[in-house]
């Protein structure tokens, strides 16, 4: 069964929404470092339309420049890139492809199949429906130390509780903190009388 990881840069109060707005001034070597842990043993990336369009605006042309970041955008070009959409999408980056079908059931049967680790990063609507559906095996935050206070765009908004455990939590020299998350089973219902009996 293949691994399946899911990147997300976050506010303090939560909101994920154009991160290129307020993640940049914290980039640093360790950020720099966890980022490239979610690629680092992967051959596939999953996207929704917009990420999707994003990266594919991007890094070809950074490829071709031939720039510092030449060699990691070369690596998102050789990976193959499934891209979920309700619409046509442009697929002009190469070894990108759209399936057709239910979005869980379509990474369902390519967790299954053989090959290295698949990631993403950002998609946050095929991150919810991931989670939702216990499919992904590791959730990094990258939790930074700023409130925006606006942003509607929150990873975890109304629906069923989703149990989680945490698997790391290492601190940036920055403030950010690089949260990992992974599937847990719901916790055993309690109450204050339960709860109190730890009160010194």
């Amino acid at each position: 069964m293949r691994k399946i990881t899911a990147g997300m840069f976050m506010s303090l109060d939560g909101v994920i929404a154009d991160p290129q707005d307020w993640h940049f001034p914290y980039f640093n070597e360790e950020m720099g470092e966890g980022v490239s842990v979610l690629a680092a043993e992967a051959d596939t990336m999953l996207f929704g339309r917009v990420t999707y369009d994003g990266f594919a605006g991007a890094w070809p042309e950074r490829e071709a420049a031939g720039g510092e970041d030449a060699g990691f955008a070369k690596a998102l070009g050789d990976m193959r890139k499934v891209v979920f959409s309700h619409g046509t999408v442009d697929l002009s980056w190469r070894n990108s492809e759209q399936p057709q079908g239910d979005l869980v059931e379509v990474v369902t049967a390519l967790k299954a199949e053989a090959g290295g680790e698949i990631t993403l990063s950002g998609s946050t609507s095929i991150v919810q429906q991931l989670l939702a559906a216990a499919l992904i095996d590791e959730l990094h935050l990258f939790v930074h130390p700023i409130v925006l206070r606006n942003g509607a765009m929150r990873l975890f908004d109304e629906g069923t509780p989703i149990p989680l455990q945490l698997l790391s939590a290492t601190t940036f020299k920055t403030g950010v903190l690089h949260l990992v998350y992974g599937p847990a089973e719901a916790p055993t219902p309690v109450g204050y009388d339960e709860a109190k009996t730890h009160i010194s």
